[in-house]
């Protein structure tokens, strides 16, 4: 089966797999004691430090440890907003940012502090000036990805980082690190090593010198205080080599890659009608692609893709389980429904990538064929000026895969009316509206049509 689904886990690299098992062998003690066999681990925990702080390019008593990137991004967060208390008690993060940030901020915010999230534009990218508009005196850290973990877009972090006059900026870099090289100018950074093909388990959290970082968590002698626990030297062995591998592959694997995803981007929405592709198209990661699928749900098309022997993801939550629209593709005011994420690790071949687009276009019509889309109005059936769809109770994509059928119901000048209390409504019917040419008229109060919840949103039909 090609494993399109990077972006979530990468397969473990041979390199990652020698080192583990050697390091199983060599470095199983405990690297604080004195003995012999702890010291043996101590010197491979060393060394594996100074390997990921090379390609990181930072020092190596600046690197330490974690059991996840989600912990290297929440211990970065907290630490360094509980130093710099002091500072003030304002975050600020742009609005893509991965889940551990926008956690970590709400556990601030409960705290009594405050957070800005600053806004982005169509491709998921945040504005340097307007980013560093948003910084308060009071700012005691700012944070922001390298590069988006659902549309792969790269964001100016170097350009961000030197308006941001001195306030420090924590860097997620766990869908970047040893794929592309890193931005300069942060003052935290977090990585993630099953990201790149390490082992599961092992996560990177590296504080500049000069940075005032206190841990949130209880005191603990181990990683310079940073991050409790023991460490799992061998994984960390592991982890190190493989980065140092994959860093080296890279060049000449990101130029294939990218040729890939450029077809990929380039073939979706000649292949099947009513695509968006998602994330800016120019600066972006060489082997991630999204894209949505007007009128399909993305959980059914992910399993018909499984079925066809793909294995993909989705950016996107708007999934029957949460009920909650992708909050980086809304923030983007793209389409959140019907999102496939695509990945490729170093491996893929062009027959792979060649059979997924052969496949693609019979699968989402195959899912869209039960909804009768695109049918005419009944003959001799009166033409109203305004129609009004209720869609209370139903799901995303439901609504617009209504107002999609019934559009044609009303004269060109015509109002569609689409009643609902579904989140992701809010987003998708503007996003539908932009991509069939058509005009989004905004909102009214549902109590104007004779409901008692739900928002109206009017569509004007233009052609």
């Amino acid at each position: 089966m090609p494993y399109f689904d990077v972006a979530s886990t990468a397969p473990l690299h041979p390199v990652a797999r020698q080192a583990l098992t050697a390091a199983l062998d060599e470095g199983w003690a405990d690297p604080a004691r004195l003995y012999r066999s702890g010291r043996q681990a101590r010197m491979l925990l060393d060394a594996a430090r100074e390997t990921v702080a090379e390609v990181l390019g930072c020092r190596a008593d600046e690197v330490s440890f974690t059991t996840s990137g989600t912990q290297a991004v929440q211990l970065g967060v907290l630490g360094a907003l509980t130093g710099r208390r002091r500072t003030g008690r304002h975050l600020l993060h742009s609005a893509v940012e991965h889940s551990a940030v926008l956690h970590s901020a709400e556990r601030f915010t409960a705290d009594g502090g405050e957070v800005t999230s600053a806004p982005v534009d169509r491709y998921g990218r945040v504005s340097p000036e307007a980013f560093a508009a948003l910084v308060r005196p009071d700012t005691a850290l700012a944070v922001l990805q390298s590069a988006n973990h659902e549309t792969g877009t790269v964001q100016p972090v170097e350009e961000t980082a030197e308006l941001l006059g001195g306030v420090p900026l924590l860097v997620d870099a766990a869908q970047s690190a040893g794929r592309v090289g890193l931005p300069g100018g942060w003052s935290l950074l977090a990585a993630s090593a099953h990201k790149w093909g390490g082992p599961a388990g092992v996560g990177v959290l590296a504080v500049r010198k000069g940075v005032r970082y206190s841990s949130p968590l209880p005191a603990d002698e181990r990683e310079r205080g940073r991050v409790p626990g023991y460490v799992n030297v061998p994984a960390i062995v592991a982890a190190a080599a493989s980065l140092r591998a994959v860093r080296a592959e890279a060049e000449a694997g990101n130029a294939r890659l990218h040729a890939l995803v450029e077809r990929i981007r380039r073939q979706v929405p000649r292949l099947v009608p009513e695509v968006e592709v998602v994330g800016d198209p120019v600066h972006r990661l060489p082997h991630l692609v999204t894209f949505s699928c007007l009128y399909v749900d993305g959980e059914v098309l992910l399993t018909e893709l499984d079925r066809a022997g793909f294995a993909v993801s989705s950016g996107s939550s708007c999934t029957s389980s949460t009920l909650t629209p992708s909050h980086v593709l809304a923030a983007m005011g793209v389409l959140t429904e019907g999102n496939v994420r695509i990945s490729l690790p170093s491996g893929t071949t062009e027959a792979e990538v060649d059979r997924f687009l052969e496949l693609l276009p019979g699968l989402v019509a195959g899912v869209r064929a039960p909804l009768g889309l695109d049918l005419p109005a009944p003959a001799g059936a009166a033409v109203a000026d305004e129609l009004v769809l209720d869609m209370l109770g139903r799901r995303c994509p439901l609504p617009v895969i209504e107002l999609a059928k019934r559009i044609g119901e009303v004269p060109v000048g015509g109002t569609v009316v689409v009643l609902a209390d579904d989140e992701a409504a809010r987003l998708d019917v503007p996003a539908w509206c932009e991509m069939r040419g058509q005009a989004y008229r905004g909102t009214a109060p549902a109590e104007r049509y004779g409901v008692e919840r739900g928002t109206a949103y009017l569509v004007e039909r233009t052609a």
